[in-house]
This record gives C-alpha cells, sequence and structure tokens, in this order.
C-alpha cells in the first residue's frame, strides 16, 4: 500500500487550535510485507539517520496495529519520501500521525473510517488544527468534546493557491508555544473569538476577498513572529501583491498567504525576489485529505 499525508496550515491568524487547512503538498510512504524489517528515507530528513529507526511512525504504526490484531509474525518494508518541511509549521508530525495510524487500519483489513481515525490521533496530538484538515481535508473548523473531534469542513475552491514562504530558521512547536502568555484579556479573547468566527464563514461561504480582515490574532502570531522579524515584512509585501489573507503557519516559521490563482505567479516572484534565503512555494489546496493506494 502507498499512502499519501498532505501538510497543513494551522490557526490561520485567530483560530488558535481549532482552524486548519488541507495543502498539495504530501508526504509518501510505501509499505509491503516482507520476509526482513527495513527502512528507507528519502526527502526531508534523509539525512537523520535516527529517523530510520525509533521514528514516531513506526511507533504509532506499530501500537496501532498490535492493538488492532495485526499478525506478529509478518514483517514489512517502509519506503518514506518526506516533502514536508520539519519544524516549519507546515504539519510535519500530524502526517506522521494520521499517516500511521490510517496505514496501521488499512494493512490490518479495516474499512477506512476517518472519523475513527480522527479521534485515535487524538491520543497523540491533543488539539485538531493540523490532524483534522490532515484527515479530512480542505478548511476544517474543529473543537474537542471529551474524546471526540467535531468538524465541519468546507471544499476550497480551486482557484485558490498558496503561496508558502518557508523561512531556512525551523522554530520547534513546543519552544514556540513556550514563547505565549499564561493569561489573556478580555478584549483579546472576544477579539480572536469573533475574528475566527468571521474567519469560518469567509470560507464557508466562498467569501475569500473579505479573508484579510478576519485572520487578525491578538493572541500568539506577534510573539511567534518575533523570533524572526522578517515574517511581518513577509506578510506587508503579501497584501500589497495581491495576498487575500497572510498569516503564520501552525507555530511557524513558515508563512501562509492565500492568492487566486491567476495572482499567485506573481506574488512567489515578488516574495522570492525580496527573500533570497527563504524557500517559496506555490501549493494547491488539497480538498480529500490523505489517500491510499
Amino acid at each position: 500500500m502507498i499512502i499519501r499525508i498532505p501538510a497543513t496550515s494551522a490557526n490561520l491568524g485567530p483560530g488558535f487550535d481549532a482552524l486548519g487547512l488541507s495543502l498539495g503538498l504530501f508526504n509518501e510512504v510505501e509499505i509491503t510485507e516482507q520476509k526482513f524489517f527495513c527502512v528507507s528515507l528519502s526527502g526531508e530528513g534523509s539525512d537523520r539517520a535516527w529517523l530510520k529507526k525509533g521514528n514516531a511512525f513506526l511507533n504509532i504504526f506499530n501500537e496501532i496495529y498490535r492493538k488492532l490484531g495485526g499478525r506478529q509474525e509478518i514483517n514489512f518494508k517502509f519506503a518514506f519520501h518526506n516533502n514536508i518541511p520539519f519544524s516549519r509549521g507546515l504539519g510535519s508530525s500530524s502526517a506522521v500521525i494520521v499517516g500511521a495510524i490510517a496505514s496501521a487500519y488499512k494493512i490490518c483489513g479495516f474499512e477506512i473510517d476517518r472519523a475513527k481515525i480522527l479521534n485515535t490521533a487524538l491520543e497523540y496530538e491533543n488539539h485538531p488544527d493540523n490532524i483534522a484538515p490532515a484527515t479530512l481535508g480542505g478548511f476544517v473548523s474543529s473543537v474537542v468534546d471529551g474524546k471526540t473531534v467535531r468538524t465541519q469542513k468546507c471544499e476550497i475552491s480551486q482557484d485558490l493557491q498558496a503561496v508558502v514562504v518557508i523561512p531556512d530558521t525551523p522554530m520547534p512547536t513546543n519552544e514556540s508555544r513556550g514563547r505565549l502568555p499564561k493569561s489573556f484579556s478580555i478584549k483579546d479573547c472576544v477579539s480572536n473569538l469573533s475574528h475566527a468566527a468571521f474567519l469560518s464563514a469567509c470560507f464557508m461561504r466562498r467569501d475569500y476577498d473579505s479573508l484579510r480582515y478576519a485572520c487578525i490574532d491578538k493572541m500568539h502570531e506577534q510573539m511567534r513572529m518575533g523570533v524572526l522579524p522578517q515574517l511581518f515584512e513577509v506578510r506587508e509585501i503579501a497584501y500589497a501583491n495581491g495576498a487575500l489573507m497572510s498569516s503564520l503557519s501552525g507555530s511557524g516559521s513558515s508563512f501562509l498567504n492565500l492568492a487566486y490563482r491567476s495572482d499567485a505567479a506573481k506574488l512567489k516572484a515578488c516574495l522570492s525576489e525580496n527573500f533570497k534565503n527563504f524557500r517559496v512555494e506555490i501549493l494547491d489546496i488539497d480538498n480529500g485529505g490523505f489517500n491510499i493506494d
């Protein structure tokens, strides 16, 4: 079997730990039955030898495989091809979690139940902003109800593309969260609630021209972007050159810019010219979540 799991962009400004979007950049894992256990790795992280042994995908896969009653006498070859950068706010860890769980279900002969896979993923990732779009695709608004993730999803028009700025500086999620305050004012909380609600409505109604007024955050972006001040300039230039919205992707350091397809190439060229040390990619929006062949 081959599973492809998409990159994701979480928060989208005000939707801290709740909103996310699936992007057309995929990690791919091919799993085949053979006599001896084997791992190969290419793409992102291929220079990290430890990923070939005790990596998170294998640990989660083996744990779920055993719980589902998988045959212990079988060995597998895992061939990883990673396209999602590590520690850049593009959901690399969520892709691992969702991919490992879905693969175990498929290998054990179970029908793919995306709701069950998403709820299982919550055991490994305690907020659903990345795991939900990685599972379902599109734009997803999520709440956690006990051990259940409840979601509202909408597909995004293919007239939109993401122009993603990927700095060469990693920003691990745990470190990034450590910079955030322990409490917030009522004013800032209300601002984020209202903007997150408005942002969700804009996606649901496909009112993309109003996104820039919706993706305003008061809870996390300023603190996180302060580590890499060039990100403030990324947003300013993006808005001046056709971006519909511009927000920190997850905990950073990547920056998500949405634009109409007709404006994406110009926006990429402008950002590439101004930030020569950063990688800039045009990505389609993924509306399907993970897929298995």
